[in-house]
Order: C-alpha cells, then structure tokens, then sequence
C-alpha cells in the first residue's frame, strides 16, 4: 500500500513513478519492440478520438500504417540519444492531428500524444531568435536577466523568475520580470528541503517540466504496473507532480507553471522558473524551443562562469605576486600589516585577522581581540595546522556564539608552524545582510499540507536554516586560501633567508671588527710595552718618569678616542696630533702642511691607517728608540687630491716583512678600496717611506693656521674637605682614582661599589660631590644619578664609551670622565660641576 504523501515525508515521495499523467495529453507505453500496447492512460480515447483503446493492441492497429511507419523509425532514433524522439503534426484515423514525443525507459517505448497547437514561431525560428539575443552577452548577471525578459515576452507567462542554487542547496531569486500589479519575490531565499532531492535529479534528466494546471485531476495509467513495475516516467513531460509541489502553488494563487533547468557542467545550477496565475498550456513546440534555449543558456552561463574564475584566479595570482614583493626592510608583521586591504580582497569576506608575530591587525567585521585570544588555541585544535573552514563557526566552536553577529563563518589559514600565525578571513551571518523581497503584508491561502508552503514560510524557514551561518566558502575560496598559504610560507622562508644572509654578514662583519679590535689591543699593548721598556735616563727620578709614562698613556688613550670618533670628521691635523703625541719626546716628528678637513668617510680609513704606522713606527721603526725621527707632510695637488707622505730615519735598520698580516692588508688596500685613492709603501733599510693619495671630494683645504693645544690648568675651587662619592666597580681604577683626588688635596672620599652602596652613603648625608662610573657590570649607575639629581648634589659621569652611547635620555647634560683618567683633567671637570 502506498504511503500517504505529506510535509514529513515528501522528501521520499517516489515523483518519477507517480502512476499518473496531467490531463492535457495521453500515454501509451508499448513493448520494447513497439509491437503491442503494455499499459495506457485512462483518457487516452479522448485525446485519439477513438472510442476505446485497450492493452494488448498493436501500433498498427492504433494508428494508421504511415504513422506506424513514422513512430518506429523516431523510435531508431531514440535508440540513440537520451533526449525523446519528436514527431510533429501527425494525422490521426480520426482526423485530429496531434504532437508527439517518443523514448525508451528500461523495456518500455513510451509515446506521449498531445493535441497539436499552431504557434506564431517555428521552434527554431523561436529558439534561434532568443539565442541571438544573449549570444553577445558577457555578463552572468545581464545573461540570467536577459533570458528571464526573453522568455516571458515570448512565452508569455505572467511572471518569470531565474533561481540561482547555492552550494547548500538553498536557492536564491537572482531575476525576475512579472506582469504588473504582482508583487515582487526577487531576493528571495528559500531552504533546500522547498525542492527535495529526488526533485533535483529529474531537473537534470528533463530539462522542461510544465503544469498546465496545479487543480486539475491527475489521470491513472492503466494498469498500474509495467509488467510487475511501476512505469518510470523520468523523462515524460506528461508526468504528474507532487501534491505537495501543486498545493505550494496554489497557495502562491499559481495554476500553471513550467520550468527550465540551468545546468553547468553536468550539475544543476538553477531553474527558470515560470508562473502563469490562470492554467495554462504551453504547445510541445513551444516548450521544445524553450529547451533548447535553456541548453544554449546552461553553454553560455557555464562559459561565463568559467571566465569569471578565470578572471578570479588571475586577479588572484596577480594580488598574491604583489604581496610576495617582500620588502627586505620590512619584517613579516609589517608586511603583512600594510597588506590587509590587500589580503581582504582576496577573498569575498566581511572582516579579516592577521595574528602575526605576537601582533594583532583587523579591518572589518570581526571578534574583538579578547575573543580572538580565545578562539586561537581551540582554532589550532580543529584546523591541525592547514587551511581550515567552516560556514557555523558555533557548531564547532561554542564560544562563538558571543559573537556570531559578527562572524559567523571563519576561514583560517596558517601563516607559520611554531609559533602558529593564522590570517583569519570571516563572514557574517548571512540572514544580516538580506531583505525580503516581497509583500510581508501578503497573506496566501494555505491548504490540507499546511501554512508551510508559501513563500512567506519558506523564507522564514530559510532564515532558520541559515541562523548563525555564513555564506558557504566554496572551491574557489579553498583553493585561493591554499594558494595564499603556499605565497605566504614562501615570504616567510625567504624572510627567514634573508635574515640568514643578514646574520651571515653580520657574523662577517664582527669577525673583521674583532680582529681589527684583537690587532689594535696588541699594536697598543706592544706600545705600551716600548714605551715602558724605554731606559730612564741618567739622572732622573722614578717619580718623573712614572709621569711621563702616564702622559703617553693618556697621549695613547686620546689618539684612539680620536680614531672612535671619527664618525663626523675632523682635522688631518689634530687626528696626526693624536696618533703621534703619545711618542714625542725621545723621537722627533715634524708635521707640515696648510689646514685640512677630511670628511666622516675619510676620517673613519686615515685614522686606521695613520693608527697602524704609527704603531708600527713605535715598534720596529724611527719611533721605536731616541734619536729617530718621522716627518709627515701633506700637500694638495692640481687635479684636488690631497697627496701624504711619511718618512721615517735614524731608526733600526728596516727589514720588508716577509708576510701580509691584517695590518699590513689594511695599509695596502683600504684607501684604493673604501676611498678610490692609493697607498704605496717602500721598506727603505734607512726608515719607511710611504705615500697616501686621497681623492679630493673627501678632503677639504683652507687657509688658516694650523691649531695647537695649549692646555692651561685652572684652579678647582672645590673646599678640601668636601665630602666626595666615588662609584665605581673596579677596585684597581677606583684605587687610582682615589689617590688622584688625594693628591689634589681631597680628605673626604667615599668609595661605592654598585648601587646599593652608594644609595646608603646618600642616605648618611654630607655628599656634596659625585663621580660615577656608568657601567657598573650587571646595572648603570643611573639610580644614583637621578638620585643626586633629585638632591640637587653636582656629579659628572666617567665613562670608557662614547658619550653619546653612554648617557640615557634627560642625562646628556651631565658633564663626563672619560677613561683611562688624567689627574688635571679628572680634577677641572669635577671642579667645572661643582662650580655650576
């Protein structure tokens, strides 16, 4: 027994094997030969004019031999094809012509006879026509709309609506053209479940499906099975439709209908879909040309839709090529900060978050960053590393549902591994974003099924299906989103490169600075060693001479701060002074030349330069023992270069080294190599000679007299018994100190060696002056000074760094010591800072 059809099962209805026809023609089902009649619809008389038909006839015996004839040769053709066999205006026995459409299904040849109607068209004439009307279109928006105008101006139904299906089976109005005076369903939604799925797979074997009349009675097959079978009428356009289908139209105030599939690329994309509020039937020719227009609509929307993903994907390509022009100077975060627009319109979303580097970049509709600390650990659970999506973020995700208003689908895609980087693509709730097209005044008539099936209904059903759920993310969506992970995982491993090559240079340049350093402390330490090695001469006292050891060491001391300082330039003159005073005294060195200033580039290679034959005169050449003597003239040339020679004489007889260490490779190769200058030097047996040739864009002469230092000392005016703070962590430098200051007539000298110390001694009272050392190891003395400060006690800093690198913000007026300290200048400074 068959089981009734109602709301809760009509999903299961069995509508290609009804049993049943509509009554506006007549079925004959004939044997797999065609020979004899198997069943017949009940009204099959009438529509033949004959006064009774019965199983078991021949087709000879219903009609007459030349349209035997014809019947069996279109049966040959539907042998053939999946589409029926056509035969138009055929005459019958009783005078009545008739079309006809013929196909085979399993064993049975199905006829289907219709009363043949005049038109004003030929179908083709009709179908070429409307085909020539959109053939130019390039649009799919202008193609869906046009179709829909072309076929109710010449179909002439009341109204005419284009439904576009989306990936969840849901269908949209994407078109409509209607008679005056209907109210308007374009925009309208309506759920999956409005078209069943038994529904949709006949929309694809028959592309034309028509009712004439949604209250007509429905006509039995006779007998009711098909040898033992139910009769499949698939491809029948006569077969009968749902109650449930004709009830749904009723309440609209439909009587008749026919629809058109759109089908792309072998799947159904929508429906053309016609409305006509009177019953209405459309002539077999009619609906031929309207299929075949349909099939030519399906073509031409498919190659559209492919263009458009085409263009898509290109569009695409080309965003992804200009986002992976990795700016070197930009990290990651960056880049990706100042892509977001960018990277928003990849792909079709309401909000967009790029978590990156411990930073957080949004735009648009999305969670706040208290909720994306949240989601991202669960995120990381579900997605398992790759690009993961989902239309309800809340059925995955509970804690969603706080702000699903807001993002109600999410499509994440992973920036990095360890730690996890996503740039977050989100959607809004869909239902937000529509309005219904209709009259929600409108009341329709409901019947035995129920108020369900209006479209009022289905759009509230729709809206339920849909709550707390974006537009579904498609194909297309995923393979950008993976084409978007693979740019990024290349940005951030050329990144990753870059920073690779940059540390290898770095490591580079830090090998060359340390040995330059390691080459310097050595060249110092062996001067240092000859200055000291150096015999007293007769007569003089130790105390004597540990002064003018002291001097050199300080002569020493300056010369290298000039080298360090050389970043802005200076004077040929004064930066020759400081590499050169430290050996004045047992050697004779005349410099001689008009005044000179080099710039921070030239400055920065002469100091390294002048430094290394200094030091190398001081330890095998004319500065190496008394009597020796260096000269040292520069001179501008014609062509502007400045032109520099050294000569040294009466120093041990000189020996060419037989190896180029780094020093010697400096000399050699710096000038010409940083300067576009030259160097070249001659070991003499008598003293070196050697000449320096620097450009003249890096030299400026004038016409002054060359400076000389002529230092004065200056009273301290400092009491004797005021109360100093000595912070320093050396115990040997702070020993030196001390007996510095006591030589200067200070009796009041506290020592601190780290902060807290000297925070305590503050804290006694009776401070009246301080000397802070500024790197104190593992802290600054930056406490105490702003302590002072806060005291109003004068202080000056001491430093071996420059000044500028030493001193921290709101410090740099704070006078400074540099190291290793001279007496008389320790002395002036603290006096100047006790005077201000």
């Amino acid at each position: 027994m068959t089981e009734p059809v109602t709301l809760t099962n009509c999903d299961r209805e069995p509508i290609h094997i009804p049993g049943t026809i509509q009554p506006f023609g007549a079925m004959l089902a004939f044997d797999s030969g065609m020979d004899l009649l198997r069943q017949h619809s009940a009204n099959c008389a009438q529509i033949l004019g004959r006064e009774g038909v019965r199983n078991g006839e021949s087709l000879d015996d219903i009609f007459t031999p030349a349209v035997a004839r014809q019947l069996r040769a279109a049966r040959e053709v539907a042998l053939t094809q999946t589409r029926p066999a056509l035969v138009f205006d055929v005459p019958l026995r009783s005078g009545r012509r008739v079309d006809m459409a013929l196909h085979r299904n399993g064993a049975a040849t199905i006829l289907e006879v219709e009363p043949a109607t005049e038109t004003p068209f030929p179908p083709l004439q009709l179908t070429r026509l409307m085909m020539d009307r959109i053939g130019g279109i390039v649009s799919m928006e202008e193609l869906i709309a046009a179709a829909t105008k072309l076929i109710r101006a010449h179909l002439g139904y009341d109204r005419v609506m284009a439904y576009e299906f989306g990936p969840d089976g849901a269908g949209r109005v994407m078109a409509e053209e209607r008679r005056e005076g209907l109210e308007s369903f374009l925009g309208q939604y309506f759920p999956a479940a409005d078209i069943p799925v038994q529904a949709r797979r006949l929309y694809l074997a028959n592309t034309i499906r028509l009712i004439s009349d949604a209250s007509a009675e429905r006509v039995p097959i006779l007998p009711e099975l098909f040898e033992g079978t139910p009769l499949d009428m698939s491809q029948a356009h006569l077969r009968s439709v749902s109650p449930v289908h004709c009830e749904y139209l009723r309440n609209m105030g439909v009587a008749a209908s026919m629809s058109i599939s759109i089908i792309v690329d072998g799947a159904l994309w929508g429906l053309i879909a016609c409305h006509h509020y009177s019953p209405r039937l459309l002539p077999m020719a009619e609906r031929v040309a309207a299929e075949m227009f349909g099939e030519f609509l399906s073509l031409h929307l498919g190659t559209l839709l492919r263009k458009r993903k085409l263009d898509m994907a290109a569009n695409t390509r080309a965003r992804l090529e200009r986002l992976s022009r990795l700016d070197t100077s930009q990290d990651v975060p960056e880049l990706l900060s100042q892509g977001i627009e960018e990277l928003s319109e990849l792909l079709d979303c309401d909000g967009i978050a790029i978590r990156v580097g411990g930073n957080l970049f949004t735009r648009g509709s999305v969670p706040d960053e208290e909720a994306l600390d949240t989601l991202l650990p669960l995120l990381e659970q579900q997605a398992a590393g790759d690009v993961w999506a989902t239309n309800c973020l809340v059925d995955h995700l509970p804690i969603a549902e706080s702000f699903h208003d807001r993002a109600a689908g999410l499509l994440a895609v992973p920036v990095s591994q360890l730690p996890r980087d996503w740039i977050l693509f989100f959607r809004r709730e869909q239902i937000q974003t529509l309005v219904w097209a209709g009259n929600p005044e409108k009341v329709y008539e409901t019947g035995p099924f129920g108020d369900r099936l209006t479209p009022r209904r289905s759009f509230e059903l729709w809206k339920q299906d849909v709550h707390r759920r974006c537009r579904p993310w498609n194909v297309d969506d995923l393979e950008t989103a993976h084409a978007l992970r693979t740019t990024l995982v290349e940005i951030v491993l050329l990144h990753n490169e870059l920073l690779s090559e940059e540390r290898a240079r770095a490591d580079l340049r830090q090998r060359v600075l340390n040995d330059e350093l390691n080459h310097r402390v050595k060249n110092i330490l062996a001067v240092i060693k000859s200055v000291i090695g150096h015999p007293v001469e007769e007569g003089r006292t130790l105390e004597s001479y540990v002064a003018a050891l002291k001097g050199r060491i300080q002569a020493l001391s300056h010369a290298h701060d000039q080298v360090m300082r050389g970043d802005g330039g200076g004077s040929l003159h004064a930066l020759l002074q400081a590499e050169l005073s430290p050996y004045r005294g047992s050697s004779e060195i005349r410099l001689e030349g008009p005044g000179a200033t080099l710039d921070s580039r030239s400055f920065s290679v002469m100091a390294q330069i002048l430094h290394e034959m200094a030091t190398n005169a001081a330890k095998y050449g004319a500065l190496s023992r008394p009597g020796g003597r260096l000269d040292v003239r520069w001179t501008p040339s014609t062509d502007g270069t400045c032109r520099l020679t050294w000569r040294e004489s009466g120093g041990p007889p000189v020996i060419a080294p037989d190896r180029k260490g780094f020093g010697s490779l400096l000399l050699e190769r710096s000038l010409p190599f940083d300067l576009g200058g030259s160097s070249r030097i001659d070991y003499h047996p008598s003293g070196v000679e050697a000449e320096f040739v620097l450009p003249g864009r890096h030299v400026r002469f004038e016409d002054k007299p060359l400076p000389t230092d002529t230092p004065t000392p200056s009273p301290t005016g400092i009491p004797e018994e005021a109360h100093v703070l000595l912070l320093e962590d050396q115990l040997l430098i702070a020993m030196d100190v001390e007996a510095m200051l006591e030589e200067a007539g200070f009796t009041r000298i506290s020592l601190a060696r780290n902060v807290a110390q000297a925070l305590e001694i503050l804290e006694t009272g009776g401070v009246e002056l301080a000397m802070l050392d500024v790197n104190l190891g593992h802290e600054t003395s930056i406490p105490v000074a702003e302590a002072l400060r806060a005291r109003a006690i004068p202080f000056v800093f001491a430093t071996g760094y420059d000044e500028g690198s030493a001193l921290p913000g709101g410090m740099q007026d704070v006078p400074v010591v540099r190291k290793p300290y001279d007496a008389d200048n320790l002395v002036e400074t603290l006096s100047a800072a006790y005077r201000a």
